[in-house]
């Protein structure tokens, strides 16, 4: 495989080039793939944070992952490009954190890429279950698995309209202001890649926020999207339980990494109305529950582990506890 160029931007829904991680992919088989990524010795957002950058951040193997579920659509099963894709669930383990640490310049990874599911409708195949085995040496870093859907451009425009308009929204959202976190207490540098409020610690231990959708930040909004990314949101749950994670001494250093996460989406997360996240007290060796919710919906629902990066191998994540939303 190949790692001199990458795949074309479009092919993996990304607007600046510098956001594609892949550079290859072969098929093999029905329901196999090796896809061939890239990552930068420095990346502006992934590799912001206030400890010594010794290793890869797993949410950026993990956006290669993401990236992989648009190269199977629509080079594995032929879906136009065009469609409109949906995060559904999105489960991740570091089976070795010592296979994250980083070497001299970029990191090259080979991931292989199974189909586990196939959705339909009908007799259409409209999403897949994708499972991954990220590779950095021979050594794996990251085991995934990922749920989504698609469908063609006129039928999700007709979703969004009826949902933006029983919602009494215009078709065009404007993202909510508000305040940033101070980046040191979320373990960043830059104000710039901060994605929540201020935190409020509740007298039991959790704690919430706001989560903050700056449309024009480079990578979390790398094209325009009307809603709020499914990877934002997953960015202000590492975000929340980190402080949560400081505050409590559950961990020793300022910016630990996230070794597991389960998450499920549950419905739109509209950028123009307020969206609270929370995050359960965290105890020592429990992963931290979070939720985020619009008013009278929960939006997605999550838990995540951190630890300090000599912490050890992590133990998978059970799928969080499905909710209904209101």
């Amino acid at each position: 495989m190949q790692f001199t160029r990458t795949l074309p931007k479009e092919l993996v829904h990304r607007s600046a080039v510098a956001e594609v991680f892949l550079t290859d992919a072969e098929r093999h088989g029905d329901d196999e793939m090796l896809l061939a990524a890239r990552f930068p010795r420095r990346h502006a957002f992934y590799d912001d944070t206030l400890g010594p950058r010794t290793h890869l951040d797993p949410f950026l193997l993990l956006e290669a992952c993401r990236q992989g579920i648009f190269v199977v659509a629509h080079r594995h099963l032929g879906v136009r490009l065009g469609h409109k894709f949906l995060l559904r669930a999105v489960e991740f383990e570091v089976p070795d954190p010592a296979a994250l640490t980083r070497g001299g310049g970029p990191t090259e990874a080979v991931i292989t890429t199974r189909i586990d599911k196939r959705f339909r409708t009908g007799a259409a195949i409209r999403g897949l279950r994708l499972r991954f085995t990220l590779a950095i040496g021979g050594r794996e870093a990251l085991l995934a698995r990922i749920d989504y859907s698609w469908m063609p451009p006129g039928d999700w425009a007709s979703l969004r309209a009826g949902q933006r308009g029983a919602l009494g929204l215009p078709a065009v959202p404007v993202a909510l202001r508000g305040p940033h976190v101070d980046p040191a207490l979320v373990g960043r540098r830059s104000p710039a890649n901060t994605v929540i409020s201020p935190p409020r610690t509740a007298d039991d231990g959790s704690h919430t926020a706001h989560l903050v959708a700056e449309t024009s930040h480079p990578t979390l909004y790398d094209h325009w999207v009307d809603h709020v990314p499914g990877m934002l949101e997953l960015e202000a749950f590492r975000q929340l339980a980190l402080r949560a994670a400081v505050s409590a001494g559950t961990v020793r250093t300022s910016s630990p990494l996230p070794v597991a996460l389960a998450a499920r989406f549950r419905s739109f997360a509209e950028m123009d109305l307020p969206l609270e996240c929370r995050a359960a007290p965290a105890l020592p060796g429990a992963d931290i529950e979070c939720t985020l919710s619009r008013p009278g919906a929960l939006a997605a629902e999550g838990r995540i582990r951190l630890a300090d990066a000599d912490g050890g191998p992590a133990r998978a994540l059970a799928a969080p506890t499905a909710h209904r939303a209101a």
